[in-house]
């Protein structure tokens, strides 16, 4: 249970005191009403003595009486009626309420924080480490203070409250005072009426209630004087004439009223009276003379949950059947009566708490009152009941003789003989069984009880013991389980603790009082006396049982409130057990709301929440916040309501999609009508659907146009492309380098390199720029967590603008959204976006700037609301509002807003950063907006997708500028400027229309003499022309506008010359087009265009060729330096482009030292190349494509830069190299002699083919064609070589490997000889050919090395010259 102001001992004293009746006169209620008090409340405060009092026991023993309380009521005549005690007890709990603002008091312990009950209590459990250690102090800290005053509130007013009985004498009154005032004209006579008033109250039958003590009541005379209106001298001889006839111990003269009601401002005089008056006491007549008629049956269920017709009708019961489902009953005649009656109360209990009290009294007064209290305790009640417990000692002592044994005798023979004692099950109900008031057991009773009213708890508990013997043996099971519940609460009580508690007792008592007497009343009281008197042991799981067991169904306030205790007993434990502390909470909470305790149940079930938080358990935590947030808007706390809604609809849930649903139109209902509070105000956050913040995109500029026809748009960027890492690093350094061109060399060091789209993985440190009119895109990914569709309507972007410039007027003031003028930024809205369950989907949403400045994008702002149709729901017809193809929503939205909130990357570049968590900027949302700017538009014509390799192609390229100012500079810069090259400016080479297909070649024909066709052609070009003199980078090609500038709305179309790459695949070119405004501006300089091609390339022609010194031909000079170029053309197409022959048209040379056929003068211009050109023919092969006829033209390069060695039309493989064994060997002194060097290794033998230029087979006859070669080997050495042939091929690619398969050697593949000094040997091989053409029969691989020479491998030797033979068919 909770923690309680009183201990144990001074809560069951306080709630078992000796009652004494006030019966006044009307002059005496007239004077203590001038203090808006009656009697009984203006000693009230007073009742409770400040010193000990003595008496003596029956065998005249001394007892000391500690901190005695006495009760004064006035005298009720009805018995309280249930409906009354139950409205006054609801209303107890009801106005006591956790207190606000209070300190927290800390206990950490674990990983919980519990604000427990009306404090904060910091308190936790870790399920499975050192937790029992830990929690300790939730029983030992003496800063623990849960108190639940509610609970005490009630459970003091229930006590007061409860009715007397006729089993017990603890409720009956003691004494009677009579008041009369001194201001009567008789008061003698006046006491005398009151005295027989109380008389026939007592006596006679026409009264039942209230009960009392003994016959002979105490009756206290008091003469009450008004100081400052009446007469003291009268006064006092009137009390002279009391205590004559009275006695001194038997009356009083009570002086009050020092002063007037008037008195000044400035005297404080305190008021003791109010803490009593705000508990509503059952002894109130008027608080519930009107709720008799209220039925037992609606009591309990009839409290107004504060909503009118209207909001409950709207606040639908969405949530499905469960164990703890709220209940909302309907209203009846009897529930309008009793809510009036409820509201006429609590207007009556702020007049009170409003009112002052005990205006007309002094602090002499307050003496006064207190005085008379323990005159009248000590001269007269305490003697009396100490005179009464000697009358019925003496009394039963008596009677233990024969009346006794005589009594017992006459039972016996009436009733047969002694009852054997049976088990509580077994007892029939005999709870109707009544003593007489003479009956021997009801004055052991009634003995016990006034010894237990006088603290005298070992005597009582003697008596108890032996009346509970009685009423056994009686089965008189009422009685029985009265004495049994008092005995063991006398037996605690025991100063010493002789005996222990016997709980076992109460246990036999609650069940008698609720199973056999069906007193649920007692039953409750059993339990609240024996939990508090179990906390005190320590024993919380026994309390909590006992707590539990009583709730039940008949009181929903009484179930709470146990419940509640049972909660907090779990989490006293040694070992707290917090799970049962929130289990028992929530059923509180649940208990509570049933009772119409709203804000008690909000309480239970947020106490819960604090441990089912975080745990997993949604579905525990979905039903906690659903109930939260009913009882919050119930209570009229919105805010807290939305709360608790945005909890179930953020949390990923696992409820089913219906239920899913009633939760989002709960939180779209509560949120409706808290925005009603402040239309006016800021939107709010709304918690749906989720926004992945870092995930959003911004992208700057216009969409990119799609293809027409064969006129294809330049890629550029767009939200379309997935981000690439290495591809951007690309583009930066392709701007780069043409920045560094424009530049002259060098990089400005406020260069920015220009990103069109920015995300997670771009730069976003540097504000971007954004041009002026141009919109900006910004995607934002939304989530839907829920299993049913949002649909957002009015979807738009929530931004703030500053306008920055240096001629406005307005330059710093900031504009937001809200009174925002389109003028500064268009806002382009969404009507309709909707978003399926658990969908995560990208909405696109644009800006327009208008005005330069500083732009910062805050968010989305959009209404959140249900499709209509999306999920049945409550009877809604799924039909409805979908007939005209458009999502209607179900009348249900709310209006709210998001913030994109970014976070940067994490600094990881200094010591500092790496040794802590600090993260940089992220400015992708806070675009700078800039003057205007040009915007090039670049378009592709019959630009092709696929070439053969070498392919030349003509495409046409078109520029436009779209914008309103000319763009000058324009410059294209690629990482492969090989493949591309613009058209000259005159038409006769290059025609600038598409449609003059006729010159459409790549070649100019030259007419010469038909004599020359196989001669070299010679011309000559300097470095300028290939770029390379001027000292600009050859990757940057200025593009030739006409004048250098495109004004605006202005087109150009340029030829463009393309050349298939060597290598077969798929090739990306990048172009990126550099302009610049002819306007200089400060932020932005210039702007890039990017296009990315994509080129197909498809096999054609391999050529290999090599360069040797011929010493058989002579130049002009007679010098014998001219050299011999063997070029191999091979046909390694696979005929994928329907391209199966080729015609080599011509050779041509490039060099500055040679030419074809002739020598180059060495004296001459060294800086200008020659070009020779060697023209075999002008037949040309078509090519079908598109249904049209296409000649296809192409030039391999290969580049001759070593005699003698081979060079290839495109790189070739790289071979592993192969494996070589290392040899470890030990450093000897002997001299070793001189190893030849590898080179002279590689020239120990010549070789040399004999065959003939030309042979002719038919194919038709035989398919296989024979050739004899004859292979001639020639040691050039004087030593011994071992020599080794392999014939084997060993192609140098894939290629190859298929141009070799038509050829091959017959016989032998590998031949091992040994040749002497200076000896040639001959070795006879033969070829064989499948098809005619032209091969080279120089593939025999020759190995050699020295006899003496201690290796494992032989070097190979220099390959011959070509050698090609020419196999024809006949």
């Amino acid at each position: 249970m909770a923690q309680c102001v009183q201990s144990v001992q001074e809560f069951i004293q306080d709630s078992f005191v000796p009652l004494v009746a006030a019966l006044c006169s009307e002059e005496a209620e007239r004077l203590t009403r001038r203090n808006n008090l009656s009697f009984a409340e203006l000693v009230r405060p007073f009742c409770r003595l400040t010193s000990e009092v003595h008496m003596r026991d029956p065998n005249n023993q001394l007892h000391i009486i500690k901190n005695l309380k006495i009760a004064v009521n006035n005298i009720v005549t009805h018995p309280p009626q249930p409906g009354a005690i139950r409205k006054l007890l609801n209303d107890v709990v009801s106005v006591s309420q956790p207190a606000e603002g209070l300190v927290a008091n800390v206990i950490t312990a674990g990983d919980y924080d519990l604000n427990i009950s009306d404090r904060s209590v910091k308190a936790s459990v870790p399920w499975y480490s050192n937790w029992k250690e830990t929690l300790m102090e939730l029983n030992t800290s003496t800063f623990y203070s849960a108190t639940t005053p509610w609970f005490e509130s009630y459970r003091e007013c229930f006590l007061q409250s409860m009715p007397a009985s006729d089993h017990e004498f603890l409720n009956h009154y003691v004494a009677c005072m009579l008041v009369v005032s001194s201001s009567e004209p008789e008061p003698v006579e006046q006491f005398l009426k009151l005295s027989q008033e109380q008389h026939r109250i007592q006596h006679s039958n026409e009264y039942s209630y209230p009960k009392w003590f003994i016959p002979n009541t105490l009756k206290y005379y008091v003469l009450l004087h008004d100081v400052s209106t009446g007469e003291e001298q009268r006064a006092d001889s009137i009390y002279e004439e009391m205590k004559q006839r009275y006695g001194t111990q038997g009356c009083y003269l009570l002086k009050i009223n020092s002063r007037v009601s008037n008195r000044g401002t400035d005297e404080q005089i305190p008021d003791p009276w109010s803490q009593y008056l705000q508990k509503n006491t059952i002894q109130n007549q008027d608080c519930y003379e009107d709720y008799t008629a209220i039925s037992n049956k609606n009591t309990d269920h009839l409290i107004s949950d504060g909503l009118d017709s209207e909001i409950k009708d709207g606040l639908s019961n969405n949530f499905k059947t469960h164990p703890l489902q709220l209940d909302h009953p309907s209203g009846s005649l009897d529930s309008a009566d009793y809510v009036k009656a409820a509201a006429s109360l609590q207007d009556s209990k702020k007049s009170n708490s409003g009112t002052p009290h005990g205006a007309c009294l002094t602090l002499t007064d307050h003496d006064r009152i207190r005085q008379f209290i323990q005159e009248f305790t000590f001269r007269g009640l305490l003697p009396h009941i100490e005179k009464t417990i000697r009358q019925l000692n003496d009394q039963l002592i008596s009677r233990k003789g024969l009346s006794r044994s005589l009594f017992s005798a006459t039972k016996k023979w009436f009733s047969g003989s002694k009852v054997p004692e049976k088990s509580i099950n077994e007892l029939k109900n005999t709870s109707g069984l009544l003593y007489p008031p003479e009956a021997p057991e009801l004055q052991i009773r009634k003995m016990a009880d006034l010894c237990f009213l006088v603290q005298h708890y070992e005597l009582a508990y003697s008596c108890y013991h032996t009346a509970k013997k009685d009423f056994l043996n009686d089965q008189a099971m009422l009685y029985a389980a009265g004495a049994l519940e008092m005995a063991a609460v006398s037996a605690f009580l025991q100063p010493g603790a002789p005996r222990p508690y016997p709980a076992h007792y109460m246990e036999t008592a609650i069940q008698t009082y609720r199973d056999i007497c069906k007193n649920m009343v007692l039953a409750e009281r059993c339990v609240l006396l024996s939990a508090e008197i179990l906390k005190s042991q320590s024993k919380y799981s026994e309390a909590a049982a006992l707590l539990i067991r009583l709730t039940s169904e008949d009181s929903d306030l009484r179930s709470a409130l146990l419940l509640e205790q049972a909660a907090h007993c779990f989490i006293n434990m040694k070992s707290p057990m917090v799970r049962k502390f929130a289990f028992h909470m929530i059923l509180a909470g649940h208990r509570f709301s049933k009772a119409g305790q709203k804000k008690h149940a909000l309480r239970c079930y947020c106490q819960a929440m604090q441990v089912y938080k975080g745990k997993g358990w949604s579905l525990a935590e979905d039903h906690i916040n659903f109930t939260i947030g009913r009882q919050s808007f119930t209570l009229r706390q919105l805010d807290n309501a939305v709360s608790a809604f945005r909890h179930i609809l953020i949390n990923d849930s696992k409820q089913p999609p219906a239920q899913q649903g009633a939760f989002l139109r709960e939180y779209l209902y509560v949120y409706k009508n808290a925005a009603q509070l402040s239309p006016d105000g800021p939107l709010p956050q709304l918690p749906l659907p989720y926004i992945n913040s870092s995930a959003t995109r911004v992208f700057f500029g216009h969409d990119r146009r799609p293809a027409e026809g064969e006129k294809q748009a330049a890629t550029h960027v767009s939200l379309d492309q997935e981000y690439d890492s290495e591809s951007s690093q690309q583009w930066k350094e392709l701007e780069e380098q043409v920045v560094s061109v424009i530049n002259k060399g060098t990089i400005p060091s406020n260069f920015q390199p220009t990103q069109f789209c920015l995300n997670r993985y771009s730069d976003n440190s540097k504000f971007p720029l954004a041009v002026i009119e141009e919109p900006i895109t910004v995607e934002v990914s939304f989530r839907n967590p829920l299993k049913v569709p949002l649909l957002l309507s009015d979807l738009s972007l929530l931004w703030k603008f500053q306008p920055k410039d240096f001629n406005a007027k307005h330059d710093g003031e900031t504009k937001k959204q809200g009174t925002c003028d389109e003028d500064m930024v268009g806002t382009e809205a969404i009507a309709e976006f909707l978003i399926n369950s658990e969908e995560t989907k990208v909405a696109r949403l644009k800006l327009f700037p208008h005005q330069t400045g500083e732009l910062h994008i805050l968010g989305v702002v959009y209404n959140l609301g249900t499709v209509q149709g999306a999920v049945t729901l409550d009877g809604i017809d799924a039909s409805i509002g979908l007939q005209t193809g458009k999502l209607v929503s179900n009348g249900l939205s709310v209006r709210g807003r998001q913030d994109l909130e970014i976070q940067g990357p994490r600094l990881n570049n200094t010591k500092e950063e790496k040794t802590s968590i600090k993260y940089g900027p992220d400015r992708r949302l806070d675009p700078i907006i800039t003057e205007e700017m040009p915007l090039l538009e670049v378009f592709f014509i019959n630009f092709p997708t696929g070439l053969l390799c070498g392919e030349i192609r003509k495409a046409y390229v078109e520029f436009v500028n779209v914008s309103k100012c000319p763009l000058t500079a324009l410059k294209v810069v690629s990482k492969h400027p090989e493949f591309f090259t613009f058209g000259g400016n005159t038409a006769v080479l290059t025609p600038l229309s598409p449609s003059a297909s006729e010159n459409c070649s790549a070649y100019k024909t030259v007419v010469t003499d038909p004599t020359s066709v196989r001669t070299a052609l010679l011309s000559s070009a300097s470095s300028a022309d290939f770029g390379v003199g001027t000292g600009g980078s050859p990757e940057v090609i200025q593009v030739p506008l006409p004048d250098a500038v495109l004004l605006p709305g202005a087109s150009v179309q340029l030829p463009m010359w393309l050349r298939g790459p060597d290598e077969e695949g798929v090739h990306e070119i990048n172009f990126l087009f550099y302009y610049e405004s002819i306007k200089r501006h400060s932020k932005m300089c210039h702007r890039v265009l990017r296009h990315t091609a994509v080129i197909c390339t498809s096999r054609s022609l391999h050529i290999r060729a090599t360069v040797c010194r011929s010493n058989a031909l002579g130049d002009e000079e007679g010098r014998g330096d001219n050299m011999l170029v063997f070029v191999d053309v091979e046909n390694i197409n696979t005929s994928e482009t329907g391209v199966k022959v080729f015609h080599i048209v011509q050779v041509s040379s490039n060099s500055k030292h040679w030419k074809l056929q002739k020598s180059v003068n060495i004296s001459g211009d060294k800086e200008n190349y020659t070009f020779a050109d060697i023209v075999f023919g002008n037949e040309q092969a078509y090519v079908v494509e598109d249904n049209k006829q296409l000649i296809l033209e192409g030039q391999h390069h290969v580049a001759l830069n070593t005699v003698g060695k081979e060079a290839f039309s495109f790189p070739q493989k790289q071979e592993l190299p192969e494996t070589v064994l290392l040899k470890f060997f030990r450093t000897e002194n002997t001299p070793v002699p001189a190893r030849p060097t590898p080179e002279q290794l590689s020239n120990l033998i010549k070789t040399s083919l004999h065959y003939p230029e030309s042979f002719n087979h038919s194919f038709h006859q035989k398919s296989l064609c024979l050739v004899p070669v004859t292979l001639l080997l020639s040691n050039c050495s004087q030593a011994v070589v071992d020599v080794m042939i392999d014939l084997r091929h060993k192609p140098t690619s894939s290629e190859a490997l298929e141009i070799h398969g038509s050829f091959t050697w017959l016989g032998q593949t590998q031949y091992k000889l040994q040749l002497k000094s200076q000896e040639v040997y001959s070795l006879q091989l033969k070829a064989c050919f499948v098809h005619t053409g032209v091969y080279n029969l120089g593939t025999p691989r020759v190995f050699a090395k020295l006899v003496d020479q201690v290796t494992l491998f032989e070097t190979s030797q220099q390959n011959s010259m070509p050698a090609l033979i020419i196999i024809n068919n006949i």
